[in-house]
């Protein structure tokens, strides 16, 4: 298992940035995915971006364009660079880290809230 702390969140206006950061309690070189999650006001949690080890990544339509996975190993953190931001951007961000096979496990930080005014 690792600890996940997420920082970075706030308030900003529309057209805003900001910079999520999430720092991992050990190495992560070794968890296979990191990634981004929200979850809107009364609405399910929802995947933002993720980036596996080997470098891939995968965002959500609603973002692409706009945000930025990023993954520094050597630092175990994982950050999210969001531009643009918009009102539909407001929700709760969780990193999660996903270690797959027969040991895996998922790991969830505690979330940073962004809020987006109009």
């Amino acid at each position: 298992q690792v600890q996940l702390v997420e920082s970075g969140g706030g308030l900003v206006q529309a057209g805003g940035s900001l910079r999520l950061s999430c720092a991992a309690s050990r190495s992560i070189f070794t968890i296979d995915v990191m990634g981004w999650y929200r979850q809107p006001p009364g609405k399910q949690r929802e995947l933002v971006a993720e980036i596996t080890s080997g470098g891939s990544i995968n965002y959500a339509d609603s973002v692409k364009g706009r945000f930025t996975i990023t993954r520094d190993n050597a630092k175990n953190t994982v950050y999210l660079q969001m531009n643009s931001l918009k009102p539909e951007d407001t929700a709760v961000y969780y990193c999660n880290a996903k270690k797959l096979g027969i040991l895996g496990f998922a790991s969830w930080g505690q979330g940073t809230q962004v809020t987006v005014s109009s």
